[in-house]
């Protein structure tokens, strides 16, 4: 499928790595990144986000390029997506949709598929503009219509009661999970988390580390579904790992609050690797974006080991960084050759042997600083 790609430069710092991104999000989702518009504003319009005569620009590019589709960089307001596709003629998705779509592609466990339905239909709900009745078929079909009920009133009803029953699905998944994390409790096992941006290579690092054969891609969201393994480390015994899913920078939030029952295994950690690609020029963007969702779920309390994977592709050494007070900041590794992997699994070990609550006690592995981001070794 055919798509452009508009970005609307609002002044903020990164508007080129942003549209970067979103170029990658439309090749994850199965499109072709035909042809990219770009404007500058100092804020959206209310009508058609980027003004009439942008429009009038995107509108030629659509005709002159063939697109079947439209893709914009930004969250668009229901009637901003009707407004545009009035005038362009074609689809309009914004970036909210379109990583909605890439997670329904990749969701394959039960529990993922839930999360992701439960997400697509709270933000669809805003957007009734299309018949729902297709819902009807969750619970039998005619005769669904209440007395004077419009079209649309029996589709927001469906709509819903579908919403009120995969929460439903999903709470009882949560205490599943919760049963399982008091029986690792009793047995006392360390749990660490896997943490990171989409694509830094987090489940290419759980594979080596667990030698498991999880899914892994050179692509955004190849991970949906949360993944555990034990492993013995010597000294510190039994180690529960977990791969979680990836980050992105506006995330949207029907994501994170679907998501929640997954990320819990982040919640509840005792340690998070947080992984970052080392030959990404927006790798300090990336760490604060990751920092930022984990303070949104509640897990900005827990300890982490900095993971600079990638070094190959970076020229960077295999090296475990202390401070000062002999505190572990980073390790660099590349998960992909085996690089370092020996440094990480010292560092797990390490932490795992002192067997301190993350919740209540001072941990000897630095939680990120403004210096330890701004002590990077530059790239070139």
């Amino acid at each position: 499928m055919r798509a452009g790609l508009v970005g609307v430069d609002f002044g903020k710092e990164d508007f080129t790595a942003s549209l970067e991104e979103l170029s990658l999000l439309v090749k994850s989702a199965g499109a072709e990144p035909v042809v990219t518009i770009v404007g500058k504003r100092s804020s959206p319009d209310a009508a058609l986000f980027v003004g009439s005569g942008k429009a009038e620009e995107i509108a030629h590019a659509v005709v002159d390029n063939q697109l079947e589709l439209v893709i914009f960089n930004h969250a668009l307001s229901p009637a901003q997506q009707r407004n545009l596709e009035r005038e362009l003629k074609v689809r309009v998705v914004d970036r909210t949709s379109l990583i909605l779509d890439i997670f329904a592609q990749r969701a394959k466990s039960h529990e993922g598929k839930v999360q992701v339905e439960l997400a697509q239909l709270q933000h669809l709900a805003t957007r009734l503009i299309r018949g729902w009745t297709h819902l009807e078929r969750q619970k039998g079909g005619i005769g669904l219509r209440g007395p004077g009920e419009t079209q649309l009133e029996t589709d927001r009803r469906l709509l819903g009661e579908r919403v009120k029953a995969l929460r439903a699905k999903l709470e009882k998944l949560h205490k599943q999970r919760m049963t399982q994390r008091r029986a690792r409790g009793r047995n006392n096992t360390f749990s660490v988390s896997l943490v990171g941006y989409t694509n830094a290579g987090k489940s290419t690092l759980f594979n080596a580390l667990v030698k498991a054969r999880v899914y892994a891609a050179d692509q955004l969201f190849a991970t949906l579904d949360t993944t555990s393994r034990r492993i013995y480390l010597g000294e510190a015994g039994q180690v529960v790992i977990s791969d979680t899913v990836g980050f992105i920078r506006d995330l949207p939030h029907q994501l994170v609050a679907s998501f929640r029952a997954t990320l819990e295994e982040t919640i509840h950690a005792d340690l998070l690797l947080h992984v970052v690609d080392a030959a990404s020029p927006a790798r300090m963007e990336q760490i604060e974006q990751v920092n930022l969702v984990l303070k949104e779920i509640g897990a900005d309390h827990i300890p982490q080991i900095l993971v600079w994977n990638k070094i190959d592709a970076a020229g960077l050494e295999p090296v475990l960084e202390r401070d000062e007070y002999d505190k572990i900041r980073r390790v660099f590794i590349s998960a992909q050759s085996g690089a370092g992997l020996d440094l990480l699994r010292q560092a797990i070990t390490e932490f795992a042997n002192m067997n301190v609550p993350a919740e209540n006690e001072e941990s000897q592995f630095a939680v990120l600083d403004d210096d330890t981001l701004t002590s990077i070794p530059t790239i070139t």
